[in-house]
């Protein structure tokens, strides 16, 4: 028996159990956060608290625990796409049958989810801030569901690009054409990092309209990780992602169109 045919159950099985204890965690989190409820706002819609520290917490403890959830977050909606390409990454570096390529693997992993991480950590100050900003002015907090809208057709619209079909390529085919790649930590961490970019980059659009959707709705947070899996492991990935930006474009219309109603 191999050492691939061995390893590889293992590999998929431990994924498989993270990403469980992720989507979990992430279930609880949002379960949570909904029993605190959410504030009414201007405009017949409701602000998500994620934004706000809890009573008695203070504002780098709210940050400090985004962030926690945010990445939590990620690794459940990223794993399905990531895991594959991960484990692409594992044969690239041989088969050596010992634990310096589980090493290897997690240290790619781990800065890819890096990258995330520090996604998080610029989110949450810029939410926060734009939040405080729609609670003292309702006359702007009125017309954030057309803000909404429009986000959503220029993320819809951002699948169309040469920018997009970029980074989606380098997500698909990460370590291009090379039949191996050094076994060793630096080429390992550097190749989880530029994953991690061209990922963050290659899923913009995506994670826009998780932040203005509702960052914990379990719904759209499911949407959003079928999309972002489909467009990474189908056979024509730019083909899928500008089938989903057509949907995604209709939805921001309809979304305006909705919100001009209440307004008008």
């Amino acid at each position: 028996m191999t050492f691939e045919s061995t390893s590889q159950p293992a590999f998929f099985g431990t994924s498989a159990l993270l990403f469980v204890a992720s989507a979990a965690l992430t279930t609880l989190w949002c379960g949570s956060m909904s029993a605190i409820g959410e504030m009414p706002m201007p405009g017949g819609w409701t602000m998500s608290m994620a934004w706000m520290p809890m009573p008695g917490q203070t504002w780098v403890g709210a940050a400090v625990s985004f962030v926690g959830m945010w990445v939590v977050m990620m690794v459940a909606m990223m794993l399905p796409s990531f895991v594959p390409t991960l484990w692409s990454y594992r044969r690239t570096i041989g088969s050596r049958g010992d634990l310096r390529l589980s090493w290897l693997t997690a240290l790619a992993g781990i800065g890819y989810f890096l990258v995330w991480t520090v996604f998080g950590i610029v989110v949450f100050p810029l939410g926060a801030t734009l939040a405080e900003v729609e609670m003292q002015r309702p006359r702007l907090a009125r017309v954030v569901p057309i803000a909404v809208g429009v986000v959503v057709v220029l993320a819809g619209a951002l699948q169309f690009t040469a920018w997009k079909a970029h980074h989606l390529t380098r997500c698909r085919e990460p370590w291009g054409r090379e039949p191996t790649l050094p076994a060793d930590a630096a080429t390992a961490w550097r190749h989880g990092l530029h994953l991690g970019l061209h990922c963050t980059c290659g899923c913009a659009a995506f994670t826009a309209i998780l932040l203005v959707s509702g960052v914990m709705d379990l719904r759209v947070m499911a949407l959003v990780t079928a999309a972002i899996t489909a467009e990474r492991l189908a056979g024509n990935g730019e083909r899928v992602a500008r089938a989903i930006g057509i949907v995604v474009v209709g939805v921001g219309l309809l979304l305006i169109t909705r919100a001009a109603a209440r307004l008008g």
